[in-house]
């Protein structure tokens, strides 16, 4: 599966894209100014995903790439 149809997949299941994630990313203090808290593991967020949101392993790292800023 590729970079975008991992994203396309969780905005037709979720109702919800990268940039949703952002902000919620956000309020959790993952990112700081855009960017992901040089504090906060990999695996906090793909366990926020997996737990709040019912992503899997792979949806959870794409959008962690979104947060370190892949966009394809």
């Amino acid at each position: 599966m590729s970079f975008q149809a991992y994203l396309d997949t969780i905005k037709a299941i979720k109702g919800k894209s990268p940039e949703d994630f952002k902000k919620l990313a956000k309020a959790k203090n993952f990112l700081v100014e855009g960017k992901l808290n040089p504090k906060v593991k990999a695996s906090e967020i793909t366990h926020w995903l997996n737990q709040d949101f019912g992503l899997g392993h792979g949806h959870t790292m794409a959008i962690h790439a979104t947060f370190k800023g892949k966009t394809e």
